[in-house]
C-alpha cells in the first residue's frame, strides 16, 4: 500500500511539473462555416504542407462541395499532387524516405486539428524563432526541439527570441504584418479543423431544421396532452 501511494504522490507531482511548464496557448476561435477563410486555407496547406504531409482521409472533390468550389477549380488551383479530382489529398514521397531524409515521417494531418487542438495549432505555427543550434535553423515556442522546418518563412520571416523575457521579435522586414500573418495562419487552422470532421458542417447545417421539427411538435404534443388529462384528477 506504501508502495502505491508513493507511485501515486510522484506521478502527480510529476504531472504539476509538466503542467506548469507547458507552453501557453493562444486562443482561436475557428468558423468552419466561413467558406472564404476555408478557401485561403486550402490554397496555403496544398501550398506549403502537402508536399510533406497528407490528409488521406480528405478527398478532392469533396472538399470542393464543402468549400462552394467547382471541380475545375480544384483541379486548376489545388491540385498538385493528383491528377484525378477523386483522389484524396496524398502525396508521392514515400514513408522510407521521408525518414530517411527528415528522421521521422511527416504525421498525416487529416485529424491534426483533433489531435492537438486549434489553439495548440495556432500557437505553434505563430512560434517559429531563429536558433542556430537546431539543424534546421529554427526552434518552436509550442514544440521545444521541433525537426519541422519554419515552412512559412516567406510569409513571416524568421523572428528572433529575447533570451532575457523569452518574448519572440518579429522582423522589421517580415513579408506580411503580424495581423497579415496571424489571419493566415488563422485560415489554415480553420481548414485543418474542417478535414479533421467535414460531416460537421452537415450536422450544423440540419441542427437548424431538427430544432425546427422540436419546435412544432411541441406546439403540436402539448395542446394533445391537455386534451388526454382533461379529465384525469
Amino acid at each position: 500500500m506504501k508502495s502505491l501511494i508513493l507511485t501515486l504522490l510522484i506521478s502527480l507531482t510529476s504531472f504539476q511539473v509538466l503542467a506548469a511548464e507547458a507552453t501557453h496557448v493562444d486562443k482561436v476561435e475557428v468558423d468552419i462555416t466561413d467558406q472564404a477563410s476555408l478557401q485561403r486555407g486550402a490554397k496555403t496547406f496544398v501550398n506549403y504542407c502537402l508536399s510533406c504531409h497528407q490528409a488521406a482521409y480528405m478527398r478532392y472533390n469533396r472538399m470542393a462541395k464543402d468549400l462552394g468550389l467547382t471541380d475545375d477549380q480544384v483541379k486548376d488551383n489545388l491540385m498538385f499532387a493528383s491528377d484525378k479530382v477523386g483522389d484524396t489529398m496524398t502525396v508521392a514521397m514515400r514513408p522510407e524516405d521521408a525518414k530517411k531524409w527528415f528522421g521521422v515521417t511527416p504525421p498525416d494531418l487529416s485529424v491534426i486539428a483533433r489531435s492537438r487542438g486549434t489553439d495548440w495549432l495556432y500557437t505553434y505555427l505563430r512560434t517559429f524563432y531563429l536558433d542556430s543550434s537546431r539543424p534546421v535553423g529554427t526552434n518552436n515556442l509550442a514544440f521545444k526541439d521541433v525537426g519541422m522546418p519554419h515552412v512559412l518563412w516567406e510569409q513571416q520571416g524568421y523572428q528572433t527570441k529575447d533570451e532575457k523575457t523569452g518574448e519572440l521579435i518579429s522582423p522589421e522586414d517580415a513579408p506580411l504584418s503580424t495581423h497579415e500573418y496571424n489571419q493566415l495562419v488563422y485560415d489554415l487552422v480553420n481548414f485543418l479543423e474542417y478535414i479533421g470532421e467535414p460531416s460537421k458542417l452537415q450536422r450544423m447545417a440540419l441542427a437548424k431544421w431538427v430544432l425546427l421539427y422540436l419546435v412544432l411538435f411541441l406546439l403540436i404534443a402539448y395542446p394533445l396532452k391537455k386534451a388526454f388529462w382533461k379529465d384525469i384528477h
